[in-house]
C-alpha cells in the first residue's frame, strides 16, 4: 500500500537516491553531497519549505519538494514546486496526483495564496497532472541565473 508522509532527517538518503535518479532521467547535473545538504537545510528549517516521501510497503518510490516564498503578484505567501518524481514502476497509479494534493493541503493551512511549479516542454504527462490538478499556463516565460557555481 502506497503511502505519503512528510519527509524527515531520517529520510535524506532515500530522497537524495530519488533524486540522483530523476535528475538521471530527466538529463540534469547531480551533486549527491550538494543533494544531501540542500535536502538537510530543507527538512531541518520548515520556513523554507517542505518535502514528502511517497512510499510502497515501506520502499521509497517517489517525493514532492515545496519552496516558500513571498509574493507580490499574490499579496502574500507563494510556494514552489521544486521537485515531484514518482518512479516509473509506480507512475500512472495516481501517486503524484495525491503527492500535489497532500503538497496543496499544506500550503493552504500555512496560509499560501499561490502554488507555482514549472514541467519541462517535452512532459506531456507532467504537463497534463498539474493542468488536472488546477495549474494554469501564464503568457509567462521562467527565466533562470546562478548565482553560484555548483
Amino acid at each position: 500500500m502506497c503511502s505519503i508522509h512528510l519527509a524527515s532527517l531520517e529520510d535524506i538518503d532515500h530522497l537524495a537516491a530519488l533524486m540522483a535518479a530523476f535528475y538521471r532521467e530527466s538529463r540534469y547535473p547531480f551533486d549527491a553531497p550538494r543533494a544531501i545538504a540542500a535536502f538537510k537545510r530543507l527538512l531541518s528549517d520548515d520556513a523554507l519549505g517542505l518535502c514528502w516521501l511517497i512510499e510502497d510497503d515501506s520502499q521509497a518510490v517517489g517525493y514532492i519538494a515545496v519552496s516558500f516564498t513571498f509574493s507580490l503578484e499574490y499579496f502574500g505567501a507563494a510556494a514552489f514546486v521544486e521537485d515531484l518524481y514518482v518512479v516509473e514502476a509506480y507512475r500512472r497509479r495516481g501517486l503524484g496526483k495525491r503527492a500535489l494534493a497532500a503538497a496543496e493541503a499544506e500550503c493552504r493551512r500555512r496560509g499560501v495564496l499561490a502554488l507555482h511549479l514549472e514541467v519541462g516542454t517535452d512532459n506531456a504527462a507532467g504537463a497534463q497532472l498539474y493542468e488536472q490538478a488546477g495549474f494554469e499556463s501564464t503568457d509567462r516565460r521562467l527565466l533562470n541565473k546562478r548565482l553560484t557555481t555548483p
